[in-house]
C-alpha cells in the first residue's frame, strides 16, 4: 500500500504483496473448508504429537488398530499360501499322474506350456486387480471392497484372478491409514512378512501329503484355501472404516467415530477432534498439489526422480531371486535325478530363508 512522504512529495514504494504457494493453499481451503484457520492451528498440535508419540506409547493409543491392522493382513497369508501351492503341484507325482503326460522317460509331467500359462496367469491376473482395486476402493472404501474380493474368492478358488491384487493393494493402504507413523513401517512390513509365512505353510502342508498315494494328496491343500476366506470377511464385517477415506469423502462425524474404535478410550493425552483437523489439512493440501496433474506427471521434472526410486525399489523383490525359490526350486531337484521326497524339503528352506529375511 503506497504513502505519501512528508518533504519531498515522493512515494514510498509499493509492497510486494505477492502470494506464496503456502498462502495461495491457505486461500483456496478457507474457501473449501469452513473455519479453515481453526483447523489448521489443530492439525499443527496433531500432527507435533504424533511425530514426537514413541512406539511404546503408539501401541497403548491404538492397540484395536493394530489388531484390526493383523486381521486384513492375514487375507496376505491366503495369498502367500495360494502362490507357492500350485507350483509344489508340478513336483508332485499324484497332480502329474492326474493331469500330466507321459515325458520320453516315461514319468508322468505337467507339460511347459501349461505350467507357463498358469503361473503368468495369475500375474496378469494380479496385475489387473491391483489397478483395478485402486479405483473401486477410492470409491466404496476399503472395508467394502475387501468384502467383496472375499465373498468373490470364497465362491470359488482361481489361480487366475485379480483377486491377490485387490489384496496387496488394501492391506497395505489399510495398515498404513488406521496407525500412526510411529506404527506404520512395522504394520506394514509385516504385510509382507505375511506373504512368506503362506508360503511357508503350504510348502509344509504340501510335505506333510506326500506320502499319500491317492489323489487327497493334491485335494486336501487346495481344500485348506477355503479355510482363509471365512473367518477374514467376518473379521472385516465389524473392521471399522480407515478415517482418512472417510475425510477425503467429507464424512467428517463418522470419520471422528471410525477413529474413536480405533484408539483407546479415557486417553487424557489424545484429541480425536485434533487428529480429525489432521486429516482435513493433509487432504486439503493433497487436493491442492495435485491439482491440474496427471499421471504423465510421474515422468516429469523431479517427479520422474520420485517414480525410478520407488520403481526400482520394489523390483529389487523380482531380481533378488525369490521366484525362483519359491516356485521353481520344487520341480528343479526332480529334473536332475533327486526323487520327488527331495524337493519339497528344498522348497521349504527356501520358504523359511525368505521368512527370516523379511523378518529382520
Amino acid at each position: 500500500m503506497a504513502s505519501g512522504s512528508g518533504s519531498g512529495g515522493a512515494e514510498a514504494p509499493i509492497e510486494n504483496v505477492t502470494l506464496h504457494a503456502d498462502d495461495e493453499f491457505i486461500r483456496r481451503a478457507s474457501v473449501a473448508v469452513h473455519g479453515f484457520a481453526e483447523i489448521q492451528s489443530d492439525a499443527q498440535e496433531a500432527t507435533r504429537k504424533e511425530h514426537n508419540m514413541t512406539l511404546k506409547e503408539a501401541l497403548r493409543l491404538y492397540p484395536k488398530a493394530v489388531g484390526w491392522s493383523i486381521l486384513l493382513s492375514t487375507a496376505i497369508i491366503m495369498e502367500g499360501y495360494d502362490v507357492v501351492l500350485l507350483s509344489s503341484f508340478y513336483a508332485l507325482p499324484q497332480f502329474n499322474q492326474k493331469y500330466g503326460v507321459i515325458a520320453d522317460d516315461g514319468a508322468y509331467t505337467i507339460p511347459a506350456p501349461w505350467k507357463s500359462g498358469l503361473s503368468n496367469g495369475a500375474l496378469c491376473g494380479e496385475i489387473l486387480g491391483l489397478f483395478a482395486t485402486g479405483v473401486i476402493s477410492e470409491k466404496y472404501g476399503y472395508r467394502k471392497t475387501m468384502i467383496g474380493a472375499l465373498n468373490t474368492g470364497s465362491s470359488y478358488v482361481s489361480v487366475i484372478d485379480g483377486l491377490r491384487g485387490a489384496f496387496q493393494t488394501l492391506t497395505t493402504a489399510y495398515a498404513s491409514e488406521v496407525c500412526p507413523v510411529a506404527l506404520r513401517a512395522y504394520l506394514c512390513t509385516y504385510v509382507n512378512l505375511c506373504w512368506v509365512m503362506g508360503q511357508f505353510i503350504a510348502s509344509g502342508v504340501v510335505r506333510a501329503l506326500l506320502s499319500r498315494e491317492d489323489q487327497w494328496a493334491y485335494r486336501i491343500p487346495f481344500a485348506i484355501q477355503w479355510m482363509w476366506p471365512i473367518p477374514i470377511l467376518i473379521g472385516c464385517i465389524f473392521a471399522p472404516e480407515s478415517p482418512w477415506w472417510l475425510v477425503r469423502k467429507g464424512r467428517i462425524e463418522e470419520a471422528k467415530a471410525q477413529l474413536l474404535r480405533l484408539t483407546t478410550r479415557g486417553d487424557h493425552t489424545f484429541d480425536a477432534d485434533n487428529t480429525i483437523a489432521m486429516m482435513q489439512h493433509t487432504d486439503e493440501l493433497e487436493k491442492s498439489v495435485s491439482e491440474g496433474t496427471s499421471y504423465l506427471d510421474c515422468f516429469r521434472g523431479c517427479d520422474l526422480r520420485r517414480t525410478e526410486i520407488v520403481c526400482l525399489t520394489w523390483v529389487v523383490q523380482a531380481l533378488c531371486g525369490s521366484t525362483f525359490i519359491g516356485e521353481n526350486v520344487v520341480a528343479v531337484p526332480e529334473d536332475v535325478g533327486e526323487k520327488d521326497a527331495g524337493a519339497h524339503p528344498f522348497a521349504t528352506i527356501g520358504e523359511f530363508k525368505k521368512l527370516t529375511s523379511r523378518a529382520r
